[in-house]
């Protein structure tokens, strides 16, 4: 677990999970809901988005607003000494959602959404053309069935486990 990770404690996933409940939850309600003051939760997500921990976003459905074409994109790089130069340039195009290097078969893996075929077609294009992509792998989203943020009670309690498993360890 990164140190950045465990500067959270119980009160910070609490605010974070009202938060992905609904982001537009005003801090009087957050502070009711968990029994603190306004003062503090509004400190709280004040150092949450100062340390990047949290960011204050408006997510989109992303059919409804005009992306028909959502695809997974496996990148395959050589030599490896360019990996790192073709993820960045690669992050920079606009149409990507999700990059990340990736262990298997392929270096790169990368998730875009474009308005149509076509443009799918020019930014498969733009990737291939990145100096050092020795092959690409495309597979098309046909129906988005879930898209969510991550669970948050999932780390929580897990770090209620490590920290009962450290004090037994004591």
């Amino acid at each position: 677990m990164s140190e950045e990770n465990t500067q959270l404690d119980d009160l910070d996933f609490a605010i974070l999970i009202q938060l992905q409940d609904d982001g537009r939850k005003s801090f009087t309600d957050i502070a009711e809901n968990l029994k603190v003051s306004v003062g503090t939760v509004r400190t709280r997500i004040a150092k949450l988005i100062e340390d990047k921990t949290l960011q204050v976003v408006g997510r989109v459905d992303t059919q409804k607003v005009g992306f028909e074409a959502y695809a997974h994109i496996a990148v395959s790089v050589r030599p490896v000494e360019l990996l790192d130069k073709v993820a960045e340039k690669i992050a920079r195009l606009s149409e990507v959602s999700f990059l990340a290097e990736i262990t298997g078969n392929h270096d790169l893996e990368v998730n875009v959404m474009c308005r149509n075929n076509e443009h799918l077609a020019k930014v498969i294009n733009q990737i291939r053309r990145v100096e050092g992509v020795y092959k690409t792998e495309t597979s098309m989203y046909f129906k988005v069935v879930k898209y969510a943020q991550p669970d948050l009670n999932l780390v929580k309690y897990k770090r209620k486990d490590d920290k009962a498993g450290q004090n037994r360890a004591k």
